[in-house]
């Protein structure tokens, strides 16, 4: 080893020692690591080495700013940058790419994160400097809107995230495409043009559009399409949006609208039952409103209309089998093809059957069988039935119902002014209230009978031609009434059990199971101002029948009548089992005491007496 090398090293042990004894500085750390053999690139000119140790101390720098340095040296960890302050600046290595091919002297540009950090080192960033650099790149693309390539990274809430130089950038869902993304997830990894629409300083945010672009593109097409539009043009476009009213077609650019009830010729429920998104469909011009840019658009206008060749296809008689489409309170219409509808009254859906509404017949979406009746070609209104695709029945009812026959049936039904009795399915008949019972006077049906009994009846009439059956049921029986009129005459004593109480007097139930009216009149020797307050049900009187009416089936009792002339114990009990007040006052022939009139009667029942 020669001399020379000897002392070289001395003077660095001297120098390491030295530094080791002193407080540690950027400078000193530096010097440390050169001495130590921890650089990468050592070799150092002069003027390095003592700018290294150079106290400087005249530029002004503060933090938050971007300067021009130059690479001092390069640690495993750390590159020190010189920038004209008084102490050397650090950058991490990390934020270098190819750190290891920097040598002292390159320049390089840095950002000023902190003047001073705990270990008083002023601190660099490289990354951040190239961010900056990439910022004003962005403002100005943003001034100029220049149009800039990006690739799309992920997808995010609202939209994606894209590259755009190096940066991440938002690229909201809304400005992805024209038309609405359904898939937002095939646009991850492809490239596309953008144009940045805006910038958030603050945040340091960067909003970016693809929308915008494609706008520009389709306004030339656009301005075209609408110079040429005109009523009856056939156009070819996509579908774009679907509504519950309508369909909306992209034909380039240009939105038009197809209306429900333009999709087809036949009964839609929702536009989806005719389109799909993104399907290529053919439309023709409606109507285009130039200063408010509305284009109505028609899709079964491409068809001829199905009636024009209705009479090819049907005619009266032929049998037919479709959808039920509607219901009405009168019938059903029938969907018997796309654009072609045929009503079933309801009185065409059962020979028998008394069809109040079509649900108890068909309900909505069946597919049922039917004749066509009628054909109206100008008003387009097909009349069809379902009764006629089999037999009439009341061709043979009146050899099976004969009049007079005796039948077995079930109640079905109860009016205020009948009953309906099932013969056999689908074969009703008629009960009128009067002809329930000979002797009881019935105010509803269902005092007598309720639904699913079975009822005894007898044909009293078949009327063909409007389609209906007279029942009785009282006719089961003999008339009555002859019997009565020999053991119910006038003058005759019977009894009676209550009822019913009405407000002209009572309802009793005579003997035979007959029933009579007692007038309030008739029911005690006083004035009767109350009846249920004196008279309850199924109280049995004594009465004298006083008048007797065949014809009518009527008859008229009383129990004053009877009363009079009976003994004082009878009239007594009597008056005790309805103590009408001032009745005890009476003489047993029903005439009042002596010097005793009805006013005063009356006059003594207000005050109590």
């Amino acid at each position: 080893m020669s001399e020379q090398t000897t002392v070289a090293e001395d003077a660095t042990m001297n120098a390491v020692a030295a530094s080791a004894t002193q407080a540690p500085t950027p400078k000193r750390t530096a010097l440390a690591a050169i001495l130590a053999g921890e650089l990468d690139n050592v070799a150092m000119d002069d003027a390095s080495y003592e700018a290294m140790f150079e106290n400087k101390g005249t530029s002004k720098v503060k933090a938050d700013e971007m300067v021009h340095g130059k690479v001092v040296s390069v640690t495993k960890d750390e590159i020190l940058v010189d920038i004209g302050f008084k102490s050397l600046g650090v950058v991490p290595r990390a934020e270098f790419v190819g750190a290891e091919l920097l040598t002292a002297g390159d320049d390089v540009d840095v950002f000023i994160e902190k003047i001073e950090d705990a270990d008083g080192r002023l601190m660099l960033s490289r990354r951040r400097a190239d961010f900056m650099k990439t910022w004003e790149d962005i403002l100005k693309l943003h001034e100029t809107q220049q149009v800039v390539p990006v690739r799309i990274l992920r997808r995010i809430k609202g939209g994606m995230v894209v590259d755009l130089l190096g940066i991440e950038a938002f690229l909201p869902g809304s400005q992805i495409d024209v038309r609405p993304v359904r898939d937002f997830d095939a646009w991850v990894g492809r490239a596309i043009d953008v144009r940045v629409v805006k910038v958030n300083h603050p945040s340091e945010n960067v909003v970016v559009s693809h929308k915008v672009l494609l706008e520009e593109q389709l306004a030339e097409q656009r301005s075209k399409i609408l110079s040429l539009l005109e009523k009856g043009l056939v156009l070819e476009g996509t579908v774009k949006a679907i509504s519950d009213f309508g369909v909306f077609v992209d034909l380039g650019g240009v939105d038009g609208l197809v209306h429900i009830t333009d999709l087809s010729w036949g009964r839609v429920t929702h536009p989806s039952e005719i389109v799909q998104l993104d399907q290529q469909v053919k439309v023709v011009v409606l109507d285009f409103d130039e200063n408010r840019k509305r284009i109505s658009l028609g899709m079964k206008q491409l068809t001829s209309h199905p009636w024009d060749q209705i009479g090819e296809k049907y005619e009266p008689g032929s049998k037919v089998r479709g959808k039920v489409v509607s219901l009405t309170d009168y019938g059903a219409f029938i969907e018997i093809e796309k654009g072609v509808e045929g009503l079933i009254h309801i009185s065409e859906m059962s020979w028998t059957q008394h069809v109040k509404h079509p649900s108890q017949v068909v309900s909505l979406g069946q597919m049922v069988d039917a004749i066509v009746l009628n054909i109206d070609k100008g008003d387009r209104k097909l009349a069809l039935g379902m009764k006629q695709l089999e037999p009439d029945p009341w061709n043979d009812l009146m050899a099976k119902y004969p009049m007079g026959s005796v039948h077995k049936g079930i109640v079905r039904n109860l009016t205020n002014f009948g009953v309906f009795v099932e013969l056999e399915p689908g074969v009703d008949g008629l009960v009128h209230i009067s002809d329930l019972s000979w002797t009881k006077k019935i105010r509803h049906p269902g005092e007598f009978v309720k639904k699913g009994d079975e009822l005894d009846v007898t044909v009293l009439a078949i009327d063909n031609e409007h389609r209906r059956i007279s029942l009785g049921h009282k006719q089961i029986s003999e008339n009555p009434w002859d019997i009565f009129e020999k053991e119910f005459g006038v003058g005759t004593e019977t009894e009676g059990k209550i009822v019913r109480i009405i407000d002209k007097g009572i309802i009793v139930e005579m003997p035979q199971g007959v029933d009579g009216f007692v007038p309030v009149s008739q029911l005690s020797f006083a004035p009767v101002r109350s009846i249920p307050d004196y008279f309850k049900a199924d109280d049995v009187l004594p009465l004298k029948v006083v008048e007797f009416d065949k014809e009518q089936k009527k008859i008229v009792l009383s129990a004053v009548e009877f009363l009079r002339g009976k003994s004082a114990d009878v009239v007594a009990t009597y008056n005790v089992n309805h103590p009408v007040p001032n009745a005890d006052k009476f003489n047993s022939d029903g005439s009042a005491p002596a010097h005793t009139t009805l006013e005063d009667l009356e006059t003594s029942e207000e005050i109590g007496e």
